[in-house]
C-alpha cells in the first residue's frame, strides 16, 4: 500500500490558511482528526472522515484559532501536538516565544508557557503513563521540560551549544529523549538522570583518527534539524543540513551506516518528517523541495518522489489505520496520498487507459479473478 501512494483526486482539504502551513498533526487515539498551524499563527482543526460517504469528498475544517481569536499566536506556529491520549487537548508552539496548551471542546487556552527565545519544536511522549512532561526546543541550548500537571518549567537539560531544532521523546522507553541542535549534536537523555545525557551519537562511531581536530562527537556535520524515531523504537533516523539522512541503532548509539545518498534540506528551523508505521520494512517521508522523497529506511533506497505540490513542503504525517499521508507547503494547501490499489477499475474503462499503476504485476493481488487476466 505505501509503495501505491498516489496523491487523492476524490479528496480535498478544506482550505482555510491564508498563509503558508509549517506543520500537521493527526490524533493517535482513532486517527480522525488533524490540526494545522500556519506561518501566520493560525491552528485549524479538521476531520478526515468521509462524512457524505461520496467517492468524492472535502474533509470539512471543524474549527479554528483564527487571527480574530483572543489567544492566537502572534507569529509563525511551528509545531501542533495532539494530547496523545484523548482528543480533549492539544499544544502548539510558535515563534512568538510560547507553548500553549488547549481544550478542544472550548479552544481556551488551559495554559501557556513563556520562554526566552523562538521555539522550534515540542514534543510529548506518546506512551508516558508516569510523566506529563512537554519537550520544547528553543533558541536556547538548553532543553526544557514543562510539566503539565503543575504548570511549571520543572527542568532544563543542558549539553548543548547552540539551538535545538527539533526534540522526540522515545516510543519506548517514556524517560527518554533525543534532541536535535544546530551545533551537529544529537543527544539522548534519561530525564530522570541528574547529568541527564546518556549519550552523544557520533557519526563515526568512535573511529576518528586522533589527529582530528574535532574532540567532540557530531552526528552531522552542520545543523541538525529533523529527528524521527523507528515506532519500535529501537532506530532513530536523524537529518542535517549536511544534505545527510542518518540512521542510529538508538540502544546503543551507534551509526548503521545505511547510505541514502544526498537527502537536500535548506530548511533554515526544523524539518518535519515522517516513518511509516505498521509497514515491513518501514519507510521514511521526507520533504524534499516541492516534493517528498521516500526511502527505504533499512536499505537507503529512495523508492520514489510523490510530487503534486507547487511550492516548498514543510511537513508530512503518516495516518497508520489506512496508510495515507498528508502534506502540507507554503502554498497554504494540504494534500493527501492514498494507496492507489484502494480504487476499483471501473468496468467500463479498457485496460489501455488505465494508469500504469494497475497493470504492474507487483501491485496486483495474487487472489484477484478479474475477467481480463490473461
Amino acid at each position: 500500500r505505501v509503495l501505491s501512494l498516489e496523491l487523492n483526486k476524490d479528496r480535498d482539504v478544506e482550505r482555510v490558511h491564508t498563509s503558508g502551513i509549517n506543520t500537521l498533526d493527526i490524533e493517535p487515539v482513532e486517527g480522525r482528526y488533524m490540526l494545522s498551524g500556519g506561518s501566520d499563527g493560525v491552528i485549524v482543526l479538521y476531520d478526515l472522515e468521509n462524512l457524505s460517504r461520496k467517492p468524492s469528498y472535502t474533509c470539512k475544517a471543524l474549527c479554528s484559532v483564527g487571527r480574530s481569536h483572543p489567544n492566537v499566536h502572534r507569529f509563525s506556529v511551528e509545531t501542533v501536538q495532539w494530547y496523545p491520549h484523548d482528543t480533549g487537548m492539544f499544544t502548539s508552539s510558535s515563534f512568538d516565544k510560547t507553548l500553549k496548551i488547549w481544550d478542544t471542546n472550548t479552544l481556551e487556552l488551559a495554559d501557556v508557557f513563556h520562554f526566552e527565545g523562538t521555539v522550534y519544536s515540542h514534543h510529548m511522549s506518546p506512551i508516558a503513563t508516569k510523566h506529563c512532561l512537554v519537550a520544547v526546543g528553543t533558541k536556547s541550548p538548553k532543553v526544557q521540560l514543562c510539566d503539565l500537571k503543575s504548570g511549571s518549567c520543572s527542568h532544563i537539560l543542558q549539553g548543548h551549544t547552540q539551538e535545538v531544532l527539533a526534540v522526540s521523546w522515545s516510543p519506548r522507553h517514556e524517560y527518554v529523549l533525543a534532541t536535535a541542535s544546530a551545533d551537529s549534536r544529537v543527544k539522548l537523555w534519561d530525564v530522570r538522570r541528574a547529568s541527564g545525557c546518556l549519550t552523544t551519537l557520533d557519526q563515526h562511531n568512535g573511529e576518528k583518527s586522533k589527529a582530528s581536530s574535532e574532540a567532540v562527537s557530531t552526528a552531522h556535520n552542520g545543523r541538525v534539524n529533523g529527528l524521527c524515531y523507528t515506532n519500535d523504537g529501537l532506530h532513530l533516523l536523524t537529518i542535517g543540513t549536511d544534505d545527510r539522512m542518518r540512521l542510529w541503532n538508538s540502544s546503543t548509539g551507534e551509526n548503521t551506516l545505511v547510505n541514502y545518498g544526498k537527502v537536500c534540506n535548506a530548511s533554515r528551523k526544523g524539518l518535519k518528517f515522517t516513518i511509516s508505521y505498521g509497514c515491513n520494512p518501514e519507510f521514511a517521508f521526507v520533504p524534499y523541495g516541492s516534493a517528498i522523497a521516500v526511502y527505504a529506511i533499512f536499505k537507503g533506497e529512495l523508492i520514489t518522489m510523490l510530487k503534486g505540490h507547487y511550492s516548498t513542503v514543510n511537513c508530512c504525517v503518516f495516518q497508520p489505520n489506512f496508510q495515507e499521508l498528508y502534506s502540507c507547503c507554503k502554498a497554504c494547501n494540504i494534500l493527501a496520498w492514498i494507496p492507489a490499489l484502494r480504487e476499483p477499475v471501473p468496468d467500463d474503462v479498457s485496460e489501455k487507459s488505465l494508469p500504469q499503476q494497475y497493470l504492474n504485476p507487483a501491485y496486483e493481488d495474487a487472489w484477484s479473478s478479474s475477467d481480463n487476466e490473461g
